[in-house]
């Protein structure tokens, strides 16, 4: 489990793609400091297991199943791009953020940013499959950041939402350098998918 609280900003160091798979090497002196083989690593929102670590170059090798990079913006990753990485939440620490799994639900593109002196306002598309799920002030995962929902639309239009980027934010994640068109990794907050499964055998009676 994760928070959504990005300890630091890697990079990719490559990509081995097949046709069923890929090899993913990533460098991450933070997360790296304390990773060993079977470790838990959330890169871009992404729950990864650590198959091999090289203390000395500080990078990580991860395994990519085709069903994640199918259902994930991983697979568009390319040598010496930023990504997001977050080590497993250790029982004892604060949950800053709210509870991340690392599953992506959706992949969303950004469709505008607005700036501020303070902040910028961003805006991406909301697959309808999970529409129903984010709520204004609600919790949602975006590259694996913890963010609170600004904005929703309307009912009836093109499904979007919004989050507003504070200057740490904007300095310390991808999001500080993702432009309309770009994709990113949603992860819904599960206790609404909990709840939707537990409650609708009484909602249809």
């Amino acid at each position: 489990m994760f928070t959504g609280i990005v300890e630091e900003l890697g990079s990719v160091v490559k990509l081995e793609a097949t046709e069923d798979w890929a090899l993913l090497t990533l460098r991450g002196p933070v997360v790296t400091s304390d990773a060993v083989h079977g470790a838990s690593i959330a890169v871009n929102g992404v729950c990864l297991t650590v198959v091999d670590v090289d203390a000395g170059t500080s990078t990580f090798t991860v395994d990519v199943m085709r069903e994640t990079l199918d259902r994930s913006a991983l697979g568009a990753l390319n040598a010496e791009d930023p990504v997001n990485l977050e080590r497993a939440v250790k029982a004892s620490d604060r949950l800053g953020g709210h509870i991340v799994q690392g599953h992506v639900d959706a992949v969303g593109v950004v469709l505008s940013r607005a700036h501020s002196e303070r902040w910028d306002v961003v805006r991406v598309s909301l697959p309808p499959a999970v529409s129903r799920y984010v709520v204004e002030k609600g919790s949602i995962a975006v590259d694996g950041v913890s963010l609170t929902v600004s904005g929703v639309s309307e009912a009836g239009g093109d499904d979007w939402f919004e989050v507003s980027l504070i200057p740490t934010t904007l300095e310390l994640t991808t999001l500080g350098q993702r432009r309309p068109g770009d994709e990113v990794n949603l992860e819904v907050d599960v206790i609404a998918k909990y709840v939707e499964r537990l409650a609708s055998p009484e909602l249809t009676k």
